[in-house]
């Protein structure tokens, strides 16, 4: 028997939504809802000094809001895999952590950002730096001594190994850790789990079998992969979309309020304004007409999508 897609939502709460947020989640949907699936939504507010409860409950109002509905999960919300909120579910990334380090694959770096870009390391292609292994082989002794003048974060040991997968949008990727990556952290220095380790675990066990996020996150998929491998768990499908663009052409962001939410619907749009402008970007629709998420569902395909950036004609908002 075939598993039922589970999809998800996974906002972070460190701002109001804005549209770039509103298209990556209408997709997800859409995606997941075309092949009779089920929605799932996890408030991703790992970083206590940037997320707040507030825009939790605000983003759920705006996704309700648009006819996003979801099946399990959300803030304070019971269920199988309860609690959905990843600051909730730090016990849970400890005891994944512990697993990593029984393998021998994980440990402790002392390197701040400013020495990894002093350094002169190599850098990837979205202007992330490789870690070039400074800390990989510390002894014991000098793990005590720098320990002493700073908490460390871990980092895992990856290989020198290309590591493919097949989007549903942009096709075969491949990327080789060890070149384009490096070791990555899986908890700060302060404490803080990662997002890489936090989201393949936070999937892993809520059964998520496909991911739709935006190409910025593309990079990040080779080496959740790899996570997922190490712990033995089914990776979800991956689809990445391209990026939702200011009409100046701009990259969309949460300190941008004219295209927040908020704003649009101050300006008189209404829900269904909103999602039909998104599907027409999209290319779901011929023209920007007003359109539910639910009348959108039978128009969705991957073979639509545009594979470019899209910029938003300053006439549509």
């Amino acid at each position: 028997m075939e598993q039922r897609v589970v999809g998800r939502f996974a906002p972070s709460p460190s701002g109001r939504l804005h549209l770039g947020n509103l298209f990556c989640f209408l997709l997800a949907w859409l995606s997941a809802r075309r092949q009779g699936g089920r929605i799932l939504l996890r408030i991703e507010d790992l970083d206590p000094a940037r997320s707040k409860r507030a825009y939790s409950e605000q983003l759920q109002r705006d996704l309700a809001f648009l006819g996003l509905a979801w099946d399990e999960g959300g803030l304070d919300a019971d269920g199988l895999h309860a609690p959905y909120e990843q600051s909730r579910r730090g016990e849970f990334y400890q005891q994944i952590l512990n697993r990593l380090r029984a393998q021998g694959l994980v440990y402790p770096c002392f390197c701040s950002r400013a020495q990894l870009h002093a350094a002169s390391a190599p850098h990837a292609a979205d202007g992330e730096v490789v870690y070039p292994g400074s800390c990989r082989n510390l002894t014991d002794d000098e793990i005590r001594r720098r320990s002493l003048a700073r908490a460390p974060a871990l980092r895992l040991m990856v290989p020198d190994e290309e590591i493919s997968f097949d989007d549903l949008h942009y096709g075969r990727c491949s990327q080789n850790l060890a070149r384009e990556c490096g070791d990555f952290i899986l908890r700060r220095s302060d404490g803080v789990f990662a997002y890489q380790l936090a989201v393949v675990a936070d999937d892993a066990a809520m059964g998520v079998t496909e991911v739709v996020r935006g190409r910025d996150l593309l990079a990040s998929t080779p080496r959740q992969l790899y996570l997922y491998r190490l712990l033995g768990a089914p990776a979800p499908r991956f689809g990445h979309l391209p990026l939702l663009l200011a009409p100046d052409g701009r990259r969309l962001s949460k300190r941008d309020a004219d295209l927040s939410l908020d704003a649009l619907v101050a300006r008189g749009l209404s829900a269904a304004a909103i999602t039909g402008a998104l599907g027409y970007a999209a290319g779901l629709l011929d023209r920007p007409e007003p359109a539910t998420p639910d009348e959108l569902v039978p128009l969705f395909s991957w073979d639509k999508l545009p594979r470019e950036d899209v910029r938003l004609p300053a006439a549509l908002f």
